[in-house]
């Protein structure tokens, strides 16, 4: 598998950090993690366009990690060249729901010419030949979910947002990769990890490599040491599983 960090940022405008988001190339296609604001142009400019993605996972339905699905699936009807193969939507609960009213608000965002199918999986297992995608809701919003995806026994986890949760640690136990927000240094947000609480699901799920991401802007103050296997992540990072 290879990892793209395409944004590692919040909701809070930054020219340095897009809206968190992932691209991973596997056998099964291009699956995109989050659709946030820049995400297209991001893709852009690491050499895929819409047309390359083949499965989107959102982790929930905050605007910082929606917003630009709207411009994607537009761009896939009347881009440059009109999408011909399936797209693979996951999420949380409600996923159907959420679609059915952002095409109402934007009609032009239903497939012309190729299928899109839907599916939520709150708590699951899909299976898309070599690859599988297990889910497990997160503490953040109800339809909030955390996915580890696998491969040829290489593993790798998004938390998406969330709070500490067993869950997580479960989700993320012994992954080659863990990428995990984490908003604050120290100040505690509900709904958000910082690093105390980070430390915690690491000690327990024991991955060998972490990437934090849906950083704050006073991350950019941050001086102290990150212990090993923490990283702070950055738009552009690509890993190698």
């Amino acid at each position: 598998m290879k990892i793209k960090i395409l944004g590692t940022g919040t909701a809070t405008p930054s020219l340095r950090r897009s809206s968190s988001s992932c691209l991973l190339s596997t056998s099964a296609g291009n699956i995109l993690i989050d659709v946030g604001p820049s995400v297209v142009r991001r893709l852009l400019e690491s050499g895929y366009d819409v047309n390359d993605i083949d499965i989107i996972v959102l982790t929930h339905f905050h605007p910082d990690h929606t917003v630009d699905l709207a411009t994607l699936l537009f761009a896939c009807n009347y881009g440059e060249r009109q999408r011909q193969k399936d797209l693979f939507l996951v999420g949380g609960r409600g996923i159907r729901l959420f679609f059915r009213r952002l095409s109402r608000l934007y009609p032009w965002v239903v497939p012309v010419d190729y299928r899109l199918t839907m599916k939520a999986v709150p708590r699951d297992t899909v299976r898309i030949g070599a690859v599988s995608l297990v889910t497990a809701p997160m503490v953040h919003r109800e339809e909030s979910i955390g996915v580890r995806i696998e491969e040829r026994g290489k593993s790798v986890v998004f938390s998406g947002d969330t709070d500490y949760s067993p869950a997580l640690a479960g989700l993320a136990a012994h992954a080659d990769l863990l990428v995990v927000e984490c908003s604050f240094p120290e100040q505690k947000v509900q709904g958000h990890l910082n690093l105390p609480a980070l430390l915690m699901i690491v000690r327990e799920a024991k991955p060998k490599r972490v990437i934090m991401s849906h950083l704050s802007p006073v991350w950019e103050e941050f001086r102290g040491v990150l212990p090993a296997p923490l990283l702070l992540g950055e738009d552009g990072l690509n890993v190698e599983l």
